[in-house]
């Protein structure tokens, strides 16, 4: 042993000083929002296991006073892996330990304990964590701001460095680089991230469903023989028109409360676009759309003198310019052009019916799950987009000469009313739905209708 170039005699105990590096007051809740949220929160540090303990439970990645696994193991002297499941819910893995453990060991912790501390963790110790989360088909976010974290943040799905405390080496290595250092920070960005999948989830199930009322026309014109109650025109002007800016304003939709209590959405299943959303969108909401613009296309035409009845079929006969005295229910005699501005007064009373039903199927699209009555009106967008397509499709209507261009017709002031009891119904449908959503999780209707 070398000389001490100190001295060790004559001294005395002046006092005990000591130092600690506190986490921020937010990483707590932040904690806590995780656990929520169905993130699972693995401390990994070079730290002594009685420090990272008690870290761990000051910032409640370990939320129980219960003794934790390795201390049970401590007491009984028996192995991490012979301690029967369920006896506790922590576990804090020293280095020295993980280091004997086989891939099936690890893995059995990593899948029975909730709350899960590594401790005098090496970097190569740090990447087996992170490929065994990997391989139970997992996707790992790791946080770290030394070199010694690199090769585990170059291997997980996302790499986050610290943008101040950071080394250069584990900015180059990561996917993302926090500006203010702050695990907060991230879970943020999580809940913004959900945000933006909800909301567009909710845009392109409002864009779909006015695609089964603008297709059906057609595929009835063909098979029942009708004259066509809607045109390519007053498609283009839905599409193109009204419709755009009501899909925009829900990307400014605000988040649902529960949005931070959902369980990670399985990244297989419950992709952006999935046959639940086709079937709702299509199959229920599209539907009733449809039933109401056929609905007033009847109305409009037996109120011209053309009964259902007497529709099918009737198809060559109305577009034929060589007959001039088609005749209608009553015995009177239509033109090829009176027949034809008839024809357009049916499309656009149908276009009108579509903007109509697309109010509703706005409004019910602001949430998944959740009551309209708990997310209210305060998306100002969504309310200018209403008034916005309302107004166009006013100037579409009623514009003089406007016909010339788009085919549209002035309506009786009483058609547009007929589709409003649909609108009603895709709200009441939809709000009845969620309810059996909230009061049955798991059940019949979330499987199938839960998008």
């Amino acid at each position: 042993m070398e000389n001490p170039n100190f001295p060790l005699n004559l001294l005395r105990f002046v006092g005990l000083m000591a130092m600690i590096d506190p986490p921020r007051p937010a990483v707590p809740e932040a904690v806590a929002k995780c656990r929520s949220a169905g993130i699972k929160v693995i401390m990994v540090t070079g730290d002594h296991p009685i420090t990272a303990r008690a870290i761990a439970r000051n910032v409640g990645i370990i939320s129980s006073d219960m003794p934790t696994a390795d201390e049970v193991c401590e007491a009984r002297k028996v192995p991490i892996y012979a301690l029967p499941p369920g006896t506790t819910t922590a576990v804090v893995i020293n280095g020295a330990e993980l280091k004997t453990m086989s891939h099936t060991h690890l893995r059995d912790v990593l899948m029975n304990y909730r709350e899960i501390v590594f401790a005098r963790t090496s970097p190569q110790q740090k990447l087996i964590i992170v490929e065994g989360c990997q391989k139970l088909n997992q996707i790992v976010a790791v946080t770290g701001d030394g070199v010694n974290d690199s090769p585990a943040l170059k291997k997980a799905d996302i790499g986050i460095a610290m943008g101040i405390a950071g080394s250069d080496v584990s900015k180059q290595a990561a996917d993302m680089i926090l500006l203010d250092d702050n695990f907060a920070s991230i879970v943020i960005g999580v809940e913004e991230g959900r945000l933006i999948f909800d909301n567009l989830k909710k845009s392109i199930a409002y864009t779909l469903s006015s695609n089964i009322p603008e297709i059906s026309p057609f595929l009835f014109y063909i098979v029942a023989g009708v004259p066509l109650p809607l045109g390519v025109v007053t498609i283009l002007c839905i599409d193109l028109g009204t419709d755009m800016l009501p899909a925009i304003s829900l990307a400014y939709e605000r988040a649902e409360s529960d949005i931070m209590k959902r369980q990670p959405r399985d990244p297989v299943a419950d992709r952006l676009v999935n046959e639940r959303l086709i079937a709702m969108s299509y199959g229920q909401i599209g539907v009733i759309q449809m039933i109401a613009g056929f609905y007033i296309w009847y109305i409009v035409m037996a109120d011209n003198g053309f009964r259902t009845s007497e529709l099918f079929g009737l198809r060559s006969d109305w577009d034929s310019k060589w007959i001039t005295d088609l005749e209608d229910s009553y015995g009177q005699q239509w033109t090829y052009k009176q027949r034809k501005n008839l024809e357009f007064t049916g499309q656009t009373a149908f276009f009108v019916t579509i903007v109509i039903v697309q109010w509703a199927d706005l409004i019910i699209c602001k949430t998944r799950r959740l009551s309209l009555l708990s997310q209210g009106m305060t998306n100002h967008y969504l309310t200018l987009a209403l008034l916005f397509e309302t107004v166009l499709a006013l100037i579409l209507c009623y514009t003089p000469n406007i016909d010339v261009a788009l085919r549209t017709k002035p309506l009786k002031m009483m058609w547009w009313l007929v589709p409003i009891p649909f609108a009603v119904l895709i709200i009441a449908y939809d709000e009845c739905r969620r309810l059996i959503l909230r009061r049955n999780p798991g059940g019949f209707v979330e499987r199938e209708t839960y998008y």
